[in-house]
């Protein structure tokens, strides 16, 4: 990873980024990269997946679940929970399957 500026080049997945990045804001940059790369892995191997665009969703609905049920309570809890809320998860991954299945595979 290098540093240029105001721009740090991560690796995610084997593939590397650019990102925009003041120096202050770099220790919590790299700790997100190192959460999504490890939930992007972790995804990948579970699901036998290597559509890198559908394993990122998959990450983020997944990261983004995480965090809002441990700060959401009883509210987030019950949206999280509805059945058309997972319908409509389910039904979005249906659809990544259909458009992505031409994408280049990941190094995983």
């Amino acid at each position: 990873m290098g540093n240029e500026g105001n721009f740090l080049d991560v690796k995610i997945m084997g593939r590397e980024y650019r990102v925009a990045c003041h120096s202050e804001e770099r220790p919590a940059l790299l700790a997100a990269v190192e959460l999504v790369d490890s939930k992007m892995r972790e995804i990948a191997q579970k699901t036998k997946n290597t559509i890198a665009e559908r394993v990122a969703v998959m990450a983020a609905l997944n990261i983004a679940h995480e965090r809002l049920s441990e700060k959401g309570g009883e509210e987030s809890a019950t949206v999280l929970a509805s059945p058309d809320l997972k319908g409509r998860i389910q039904d979005m991954g249906a659809r990544l399957d259909t458009v992505l299945v031409s994408q280049q595979p990941l190094d995983i």
